[in-house]
């Protein structure tokens, strides 16, 4: 039997044999040494086979009535299952928002489901699992991105009330994520000491934190003010050599009220937009950057199990392990010493402690000396040879899905001396899609061979035809993406119901996707 289309598509991906190598270098490597000195009881859960093939994810936390479920209906164009958005505490659980056909899923189903990252989510008990649910729908970003939705951050005792550690659930999505969005209201930016310690369990991830100051459509000078004091509250709690990233805009379907500060919300939004969509193109070398930072926590968290197993045999049975726990600090610099590793890759001593006060040091198997070989050897050799395959695997993928690859939003790169408005309506755009996503597509993108047949059912000329592929066809790269699709079924059916006699010789601006107005610009 032939291939569905979803497994053609996956064999096209360049990228594919990178993460067929990461996968071999974990289990092959790194998996072993994890498990013989209890590396997931010390740091994050063993790495599955899902955690390599999944898409990008992006984390939204925040206060509750920020906007977090609103953000990602805009940016879905749509409500996903089961959304609620209301000015009171609205999102009680978190929610996984993927593509697939519309369904809520629970959480206890999709923490076993063998295709997707949430396996290790068990550990957290029912109470969790309970508050945990999968939102399936269809909507083209999310073919490239997974949101996860979390509640809205309460404060005093309704946060402790919870039936479930909520830091350590977030502290948990934050080591899966490619980014992490701290969503703030313009209207409220005090920050609960709940929120603080959420961030706090952050502090580990500083790259993958951006900060989203939203329902930021109010005057420039009062903006101003609360711009200044979101950098002064944030400046206490991430303690971080380097600025914060800080979009600010109204993440929401209404028009910008106050004209002194629209030019600006839309330069950042479309900033924030072009940021998401580079997510797909960068989740490889995300992986590779996770992998490395992994093999390399694993091999200190070995060389100091090892180093401590050799002190305890000279401390003899009647000292015990306290004599060598009270010294941590300088055992860790022994091994920093005698190893020559770098002071950035050991663990916090007071947190290292105590994890291993409830472990027996004496029985951690000896130091496996080839296994380290292995290890080094796949950090010198076989990760960089990955590494040299992604740039031009990437080059290929930018240029197979032009820069907009398939995430859209019908607001982006709206030009100031226009409306905005696009000429196709969001129900003809949907019929488009529909039809756009049935044909046999490459990255998302339809060949002039694959358009052929269809542009022929209406019976145009040839040359008709011709224009009207060279128009849609904005960004000239010889494809048709979802929005250029919809220009040239637009032009067909306006042509053929006597609304226009011929395509016009330049695209009108309304006519062309907002995504693509800079392009007409240029």
């Amino acid at each position: 039997m032939g291939k569905n289309h979803a497994e053609e598509k996956k064999d096209e991906n360049p990228l594919a044999p990178v993460i067929e190598g990461l996968k071999k270098v974990y289990f092959d490597r790194i998996l072993p040494l994890e498990k013989a000195y209890s590396f997931d009881q010390f740091h994050s859960p063993s790495l599955m086979g899902t955690d390599f093939d999944a898409q990008p994810m992006v984390l939204l936390s925040g206060q509750y009535s920020t906007g977090k479920t609103t953000f990602i209906s805009y940016l879905l164009e749509r409500e996903f299952p089961g959304a609620h958005i209301g000015d009171e505490p609205t999102t009680d659980r978190f929610v996984a928002v993927m593509h697939g056909p519309e369904r809520q899923i629970p959480g206890n189903v999709l923490a076993l489901a063998e295709d997707k990252p949430f396996r290790s989510l068990s550990k957290f008990g029912m109470a969790f699992l309970n508050k945990f649910e999968g939102a399936q729908c269809i909507s083209p970003i999310l073919e490239n991105v997974m949101f996860i939705d979390t509640p809205g951050v309460l404060s005093g005792e309704k946060q402790r009330g919870r039936a479930y550690d909520f830091p350590s659930i977030v502290e948990w999505f934050a080591n899966k994520v490619d980014r992490i969005l701290l969503l703030f209201d313009a209207g409220k930016l005090d920050v609960s000491d709940e929120f603080e310690q959420v961030i706090l369990c952050l502090k580990e991830h500083p790259e993958k934190i951006r900060v989203i100051l939203n329902k930021s459509d109010i005057p420039k000078q009062q903006l101003m003010r609360v711009y200044g004091a979101l950098m002064w509250s944030l400046g206490k709690i991430i303690k971080s050599p380097e600025v914060v990233r800080v979009y600010v805009g109204s993440f929401w379907d209404r028009p910008i009220e106050n004209d002194d500060v629209r030019d600006f919300l839309e330069r950042e939004r479309r900033e924030l937009l072009a940021e998401l969509r580079s997510l797909p193109r960068g989740n490889c070398l995300f992986k590779v950057n996770l992998l490395v930072k992994r093999a390399r926590m694993v091999k200190v968290h070995v060389l100091i199990l090892h180093h401590l197993h050799k002190k305890f045999g000279v401390f003899g049975a009647g000292r015990v392990q306290k004599k060598i726990l009270a010294s941590l600090p300088e055992m860790f610099k022994e091994v920093q010493q005698k190893y020559n590793l770098p002071e950035g890759d050991f663990p916090d001593a007071v947190f290292f402690h105590d994890k291993l006060e409830k472990f027996d040091i004496n029985k951690f198997p000896k130091l496996n000396k080839k296994k380290i070989a292995d290890l080094e050897q796949s950090l010198a050799t076989d990760i960089p040879k990955l590494i040299s395959l992604v740039p031009g695997a990437d080059a290929k993928l930018s240029m197979e899905t032009g820069t907009d690859g398939s995430i859209l939003n019908p607001f982006d790169a709206v030009n100031d001396d226009v409306s905005g408005a696009w000429t196709v309506d969001r129900s003809s755009k949907l019929k488009y899609d529909n039809e756009f996503n049935e044909l046999a597509l490459v990255n998302n993108k339809l060949s002039g061979a694959n358009a052929k047949p269809i542009f022929l059912r209406s019976a145009l000329p040839t040359t008709v035809l011709r224009k009207i592929w060279a128009l849609a066809d904005v960004d000239k790269d010889g494809w048709l993406d979802s929005v250029e699709f919809a220009v040239a079924m637009h032009l067909i059916e306006q042509i053929n119901s006597g609304a226009i006699e011929e395509p016009p010789a330049e695209l009108d601006m309304n006519l062309c996707p907002p995504s693509k107005r800079h392009l007409l610009k240029a």
